[in-house]
């Protein structure tokens, strides 16, 4: 008994039911349960017999007939109901057929990521819709710019090393450009697709993944209009500064995935210790209304992708030659500078700097750690100088004791101690 065989065609029938409930459960009359599952296994039985026969065209004629049978039944299902101009189900159709014939050829595991995805896409319809409704123009060039500079600008950029010490790339200095932006991208819609009175957990949550500091600037101003929200706007911008540690976490997950073992312990240490300091914050200011945050400018935006590409290069040579020249005290400089301004752009160019070997994983996490740090210190002095007295005393509360323990495990923490 040929199991491969029985496994292709069991796959095939389960995916081919799967999307034919959505469709038989949305009440489509063209094509229900029984005809996608016939159509998907229609579509492994004819990739089965060009493969024994190998005869790719036995697949195209398949393809042919099931066209030909589609058309045939929305010209006269048409001649008597109302035209309906959706077509939805008839290229579902053909795209079940598809991964039912990939399914003979290719991986398993990708023919049922294909088949899962349809049934999915076609369930989300009204849900994908309200999406749509709920975007504005600068959403979508927004989309379009981020489509621009990944998939068209990326491309097309030479892949070598140029300048000194050889570290401007063009592709990966744009590669990290197309990573912060997205990241700033998915917190924006995050916060445009949710109800924008979630409280104020969800607003330092929001914060945190859109801009911390911009999230600083705007709460630590809106103390000066209400006194006595300074407790409430210290909690969401301390919240917003312990979701900046996750997305340091994602970003070196990305960049430097083999050296976690070593870097992700220490900063999970502080993730959860910041996370105990909010919790705890979070039962002191719980009698405390949610604010709500302002809609966050668009992160898509060419000028930002140019400005934190400028920066991201700068930041690569500073390192190069501060490790030449000075050691290590030269890169301790360079991070705390650096982290005054952008946290993202330092924790790249260490990851990257790291892949490379030139710089050891022990050394990395403590100089992302003092740029995290000192970006701590340089959004308390905006909440000192932007927002009222009793805002900048709890700030550099909870601050100050974010970054004596961060400088504690910096100075005690054993290199032994990895993943």
């Amino acid at each position: 008994m040929d199991y491969e065989l029985l496994k292709i065609l069991g796959v095939s029938l389960g995916l081919g039911l799967l999307v034919g409930l959505q469709r038989e459960y949305d009440q489509h009359k063209m094509a229900g349960i029984r005809t996608f599952t016939l159509v998907t296994l229609f579509g492994s039985v004819m990739a089965l017999l060009a493969r024994q026969y190998q005869a790719g065209v036995i697949i195209a004629a398949g393809l042919l007939g099931l066209v030909t049978l589609a058309a045939v039944v929305n010209y006269f299902r048409q001649q008597k109901e109302k035209p309906n101009v959706g077509q939805t189900t008839e290229v579902a159709l053909l795209l079940m057929y598809a991964i039912g014939a990939y399914l003979v050829f290719g991986q398993l595991s990708i023919g049922v990521a294909m088949g899962a995805t349809t049934a999915v896409l076609l369930h989300m319809k009204s849900t994908l819709g309200g999406m749509v409704d709920k975007l504005q123009p600068k959403d979508i060039r927004a989309i379009m710019l981020f489509a621009g500079i990944s998939l068209v600008v990326l491309p097309i950029l030479p892949n070598e090393s140029y300048g000194p010490y050889g570290v401007f790339n063009p592709r990966e200095i744009w590669m990290m450009v197309v990573l912060i932006v997205g990241l700033g991208l998915v917190g924006y819609f995050i916060y445009k697709m949710t109800d924008k009175n979630t409280g104020t957990l969800a607003n330092g949550i929001l914060g945190g993944l859109i801009s911390s500091t911009a999230t600083t600037v705007t709460f630590a101003r809106r103390t000066q209009e209400v006194p006595k929200g300074s407790l409430l706007a210290a909690f969401i911008i301390l919240v917003a500064s312990t979701v900046a540690i996750v997305r340091i976490i994602i970003e070196i997950s990305i960049v430097s995935p083999d050296s976690l073992g070593t870097v992700l312990p220490p900063l999970l240490a502080t993730l959860i210790f910041m996370i105990l300091l909010s919790v705890g914050f979070y039962f002191f200011n719980r009698s405390q209304e949610g604010g709500q945050l302002p809609e966050p400018e668009n992160p898509a935006q060419l000028r930002s992708a140019l400005v934190f590409g400028g920066l991201y290069a700068i930041i690569l040579l500073a390192v190069a030659f501060a490790k030449e020249y000075f050691g290590e005290s030269g890169l301790y400089i360079v991070s705390i500078l650096s982290g005054l301004t952008d946290v993202d752009a330092i924790t790249l160019s260490i990851s990257n700097s790291m892949n490379r070997g030139e710089i050891s994983e022990t050394l990395s996490w403590r100089l992302i750690l003092i740029a995290f740090l000192s970006n701590l210190l340089f959004k308390g002095g905006l909440a000192s100088v932007l927002g009222k007295r009793q805002l900048a005393r709890y700030i550099w509360l909870t601050f100050l004791f974010c970054v004596a323990f961060g400088l504690l495990l910096i100075f005690v923490w054993p290199d032994s101690w990895y993943f």
